[in-house]
């Protein structure tokens, strides 16, 4: 019975809303009021909403009601109100804040000194990691929600999320992973000149399937094992025991400090970085004979099937036309050979670094309408808010997992024996 009761109210309670918001349909369509701006129907709603919670927070503060006999002799009571303007998701809202005569109300919704509540800082946030710039955002929140808002503004906001990104940077990692994948965008940074560097971004697929974004690092063009050690040194530190394996591009140093971290962890390179190598090396005419010719290469059931592969595609026409993508493959050897002896759920998961590519992808769209950062802070401010609007949310909902995981997880709880812990 209490459930139907429940019920039929929460219908009644709907039923309420629809019909207030039908009514303020109707005026606004009589009046001709926009839905945004000064009058606008959703910044009057925002106010009446607000006004009408201050009440109640001078109520609770005053313990009685307003017009309550039990108010007489208190000796405390309402003062009227002050007005006050307040930047929200709607835009700029000037209400009334009630005050009371011992000037000890401390609103909680709208607290002293507070100019913009917290989802309209979720707004410039949202925007700043979409790649829009402060004159960008400042351009479109006047232009939507008629609000004008300084630079200075736009980066404090922004510089608020300096803090929970060092504590991101920093927070304790899982002990084993199955898979971690390495690879490396190039961001514009101001330092003195503007230049290209390299971000390095680490993204682990831990035991139930699902990607986490584990660090970003800048670096500059050229650096090889001693920056791998440092990065790497530093997720060991985090909590990372064990990786199972680690899968990259053929970034220079890597192979060594994974095994000089993990002695024990298997060096991937992506097949897919590979091919699109040997794909950029030839002639787009002979791409339909090329792709077959490799794909029987990194397909084959074996390392000794895959290298005769490779010799018969050596001995070929085309591998007599392009003896760099045989080059490419045969320096590649060691860190490629790995892949063959996997089992086949698992090299459907580690065939290539798509995954983190997938991640690249947004990054370099948040990073490329901007130009340009003006310090690697700011470029590492952007990419950070860019993963945790976009990328973490739906890496951690459960039905976001790599692909054919599950028949990939025993398979890797068998090839690595007693390394993987499964719960």
């Amino acid at each position: 019975m209490a459930d139907k009761n429940e019920a039929a109210a929460s219908v009644a309670g709907d039923e309420m809303v629809d019909e207030v918001v039908e009514r303020l349909l109707d005026k606004a369509d009589a009046s001709g009021a926009a839905l945004l701006g000064e009058g606008g129907l959703l910044t009057e709603i925002t106010r009446a909403v607000l006004e009408r919670a201050l009440e109640a927070e001078m109520s609770e503060h005053l313990g009685y009601e307003r017009g309550d006999p039990a108010g007489h002799g208190s000796g405390n009571s309402r003062n009227g109100t002050s007005p006050k303007k307040v930047l929200t998701d709607a835009g700029a809202v000037t209400m009334a804040v009630p005050r009371d005569r011992n000037g000890d109300f401390e609103p909680r919704l709208v607290p002293k000194n507070a100019r913009r509540l917290a989802g309209f800082n979720d707004q410039i946030l949202s925007l700043y990691a979409r790649g829009m710039s402060v004159r960008d955002i400042r351009s479109h929140l006047a232009q939507i929600y008629g609000v004008e808002v300084s630079p200075d503004l736009i980066s404090k906001v922004t510089d608020a999320v300096i803090d929970e990104l060092v504590a991101w940077q920093n927070r304790p990692l899982d002990p084993v992973w199955p898979i971690i994948y390495i690879d490396a965008l190039w961001v514009k940074i101001r330092s003195g000149s503007v230049t290209s560097k390299p971000v390095y971004l680490a993204v682990g697929v831990d035991m139930d399937g699902r990607k986490d974004v584990l660090g970003l690092w800048v670096g500059s063009e050229g650096e090889g094992a001693t920056t791998w050690m440092a990065v790497l040194s530093e997720l060991r530190n985090r909590g990372i025991d064990d990786v199972c394996i680690v899968a990259c591009d053929g970034l220079k140093g890597l192979p060594d400090a994974v095994t000089a971290t993990w002695p024990i962890a298997t060096v991937q390179t992506c097949v897919i970085h590979l091919t699109r190598a040997s794909l950029r090396l030839s002639s787009a005419r002979d791409h339909p004979k090329l792709v077959p010719a490799l794909k029987a290469i990194y397909t084959a059931p074996t390392e000794a099937a895959s290298e005769q592969a490779l010799d018969v595609f050596e001995a070929s026409e085309l591998g007599e036309r392009y003896p760099a993508v045989v080059r490419t493959w045969r320096a590649a050897w060691p860190e490629f050979t790995p892949y063959l002896a996997f089992p086949p759920a698992i090299r459907t998961v580690v065939y290539s670094t798509n995954m983190v590519e997938s991640i690249n992808s947004r990054l370099r769209k948040a990073t490329r309408n901007r130009g340009h950062s003006p310090s690697e802070q700011a470029a590492l401010k952007v990419l950070y808010l860019a993963i945790r609007e976009q990328i973490n949310p739906k890496a951690r909902d459960a039905n976001h997992v790599a692909p054919h995981w599950k028949e990939a997880l025993n398979q890797f709880s068998l090839f690595f024996e007693d390394r993987l812990s499964i719960q």
